[in-house]
């Protein structure tokens, strides 16, 4: 089991767009094994390759009760959302000790390279849906307060200033 160190916002990585994955290979599977132990440390129910430095488009996502049962994705691909949204409270451990509620579709159709290296698609619903987002986020350079009006974004960033 290898935890790996999140990046502390506002390390310049985090602002930064992932570079695609061209084939998936045991270095990228232990790299997601890495990733699935540093989210289940967390706990969270998800994580990017920017938030612990990997500038890869890799993503884990396990939104799972009994856990376990981690999505591996490389270079993940919104095909559909849904018009239906869902709010739920987002952190991330990159700015730790705040969070804020942010509204994303509730359910999402995703594109990526599965463990295998095939191209895979998959329907995300809820707290997956959620997370599959907030990770496409990370690797596109974008964080969740992002998503906030400028004023929530301030307040939260201050706040988090505060605690640090």
């Amino acid at each position: 089991m290898t935890v790996r160190t999140c990046l502390p916002w506002p390390d310049k990585r985090l602002r930064t767009k992932a570079e695609d994955v061209a084939e998936i290979t045991d270095e990228i599977r232990a790299i997601w094994d890495d990733m699935i132990d540093t989210m289940e440390a967390m706990p969270g129910v998800g994580l990017a390759g920017p938030q612990i430095g990997v500038m890869l488009r890799l993503a884990v996502v396990d939104g799972s009760t009994e856990r376990g049962k981690a999505v591996r994705l490389a270079n993940p691909e919104i095909l559909h959302s849904s018009i239906e949204l869902r709010e739920h409270d987002e952190a991330s451990p990159n700015l730790p000790g705040v969070s804020a509620k942010v509204k994303r579709p509730r359910a999402v159709t995703v594109k990526f390279l599965n463990e295998q290296g095939m191209i895979d698609r998959r329907d995300f619903v809820g707290i997956e849906a959620t997370s599959v987002q907030h990770q496409i986020d990370h690797l596109n350079g974008r964080m969740y307060f992002d998503r906030l009006s400028k004023v929530k974004r301030d307040m939260l960033l201050r706040k988090a200033k505060k605690q640090g």
